[in-house]
């Protein structure tokens, strides 16, 4: 998959700045993923080692995210050790849901 063929149109993001963004979040998740699942088809739930300024980090994106792609849902669940990411999508999304879901734990397995 070529690296903004998941990124959907209805994203409003500048064409220009989307390999950027992308490149942030295969950043995060290539340094801090622990665990990937799919609780629900239009769910996916990260698990992302903390850390000094990482929950900063993850909702940082999270809401430049959200900005540019409202269709996504975020819950940012801090633990002690353990930062939780769950993003949502409505129906509609689902395959961007699922392209994301490949896409990080590609990423997951580089890193």
């Amino acid at each position: 998959m070529s690296d903004l063929a998941w990124v959907p149109q209805s994203c409003t993001l500048p064409t220009e700045e989307q390999p950027l963004r992308v490149a942030e979040w295969d950043a995060l998740f290539s340094e801090r993923l622990r665990s990937l699942s799919r609780p629900e088809p239009l769910q996916l739930r990260l698990d992302l080692a903390g850390g000094p300024g990482v929950e900063e980090r993850v909702r940082d994106l999270v809401e430049r995210e959200s900005g540019c792609c409202s269709f996504f849902a975020f819950t940012v669940t801090p633990d002690e050790d353990l930062i939780r990411l769950v993003i949502s999508v409505d129906q509609p999304h689902a395959a961007v849901l699922d392209a994301l879901a490949s896409r990080t734990a590609a990423d997951g397995e580089r890193g």
